[in-house]
Parts: structure tokens; sequence; C-alpha cells
């Protein structure tokens, strides 16, 4: 095992849950707990099969129910235990939870317009992405001190607190993190291990990641 001074090759497989009927609407979640559809609970079983592939070492979840059943079908199929996190779950944020996409436009629409920007906005008054940073990375951390050498672990949240704890993870500045583009029902990203730190390997993916052969290997 290995600890904060680790060994290499560990993998980080981080996975957004499936649908719920909030996604459909276009409907600003944040930490409201919705359930997930009949098309998210298959979303995640044909997920779970690919993922379980990869012989995960362990799962962690954000514990709202849309990731909490998503990280069940995996750890169905793997034995796992699930460890839940409140830390991983989606931005809080405020007055905006609940609303379509076009009505925080028309409601809030300088302060929507400054976020896209990438200036650091409190989105209805609630978290900063840099706070969502700072409780989510630190959960990632944790767990990873636990994984063995070449170990997989496997982090089930949302699409928000993913890409922020990739930034951070890449010590990417956060007016950088919204480069990263946003994360489909279901699909995951991967960070591996090297010996200059983390290195995104895949991104948004829904199929499992094939080797880099080439130039940039």
């Amino acid at each position: 095992m290995n600890g904060a001074h680790g060994g290499r090759g560990r993998r980080i497989v981080l996975w957004r849950h499936g649908q719920t009927a909030w996604n459909v609407e276009r409907r600003f979640q944040g930490t409201t707990d919705i359930e997930l559809t009949d098309t998210g609970r298959a979303q995640a079983r044909r997920a779970a099969r690919l993922l379980a592939a990869l012989k995960p070492d362990a799962i962690v979840a954000s514990d709202l129910r849309r990731a909490a059943a998503t990280a069940a079908e995996l750890a169905a199929l793997t034995a796992l235990a699930v460890t839940h996190d409140e830390g991983l779950r989606e931005t809080y944020a405020g007055s905006w939870q609940g609303l379509t996409h076009d009505e925080i436009v028309e409601r809030h629409g300088e302060q929507y317009a400054a976020w896209k920007r990438g200036e650091p906005v409190r989105r209805g008054g609630g978290e900063l992405e840099t706070e969502v940073a700072e409780r989510a990375a630190p959960v990632v951390e944790r767990a990873l001190e636990k994984l063995p050498d070449g170990g997989t672990l496997v982090v089930v949240s949302h699409g928000g607190t993913i890409r922020t704890t990739i930034g951070r993870l890449l010590g990417l500045e956060p007016r950088h993190w919204e480069a990263l583009g946003g994360l489909s029902n279901c699909c995951w990203s991967i960070l591996g291990e090297g010996a200059r730190g983390w290195r995104l390997l895949e991104h948004n993916a829904g199929t499992l990641p094939e080797p880099v052969l080439g130039d940039d290997d």
C-alpha cells in the first residue's frame, strides 16, 4: 500500500450520475435531491458494466440519490462497498436551484454572463466553484491514500463538482476550469498518475479508454 508519498500508476474515474427529470427539463439541480429516471437507471447499468472491466479498487460517491443510485449499479457488479460523502455533492446554487436554463438567463442574466466569463460568482447566492473544489478534492485525495499502486478509484458525483475537482487535481487556475467541457449523463473522465502528477486521459467518455500509441505516449 502507498501513503501520501504514493507509488505511481493509480487512476481516478470521475463518473457523472445518470439522467434525472430535471436534467431533461434543463432545470438547475444543485444540491436538490432528485432521483434518476428509468432512462438514468438504464444508463447507470450500462456504464457500470463497462467500468467494472477496469477492476476498480474503491468507490466513493455523493450522498445525493442520483449519484448514490448510479454508484450502486457498479457496486452490485464489483462487490465493493460505496463510501458516501456529502463533500462530493453538486454546487449549491441558492435561488438558481429549481429554475430552468431560460429562467436563469432571464432573471439572473448579468450573474450568468459573469460566470460564463470565468469570474468568481456565487450563483444564486451559493458556493464559488473554488469552494466546491476545496470540499470535493480532499475527499478524492483521502480515498487515493488507501489505493494500492496501480489501483483505480471510481468517484461518482455531479457535472460541476467533477469539473472543478479535475481542475484542482490537474493544478489548473480556476479561470481555466471552464475549458473542461461538461459531462453527459453517466459519462466519465479518467485521470492517470504519471511522473509529473495527474494527467487527463479521457474526458466525457462513454467507452473504455484505448492505449495512446504514437509520439505522445
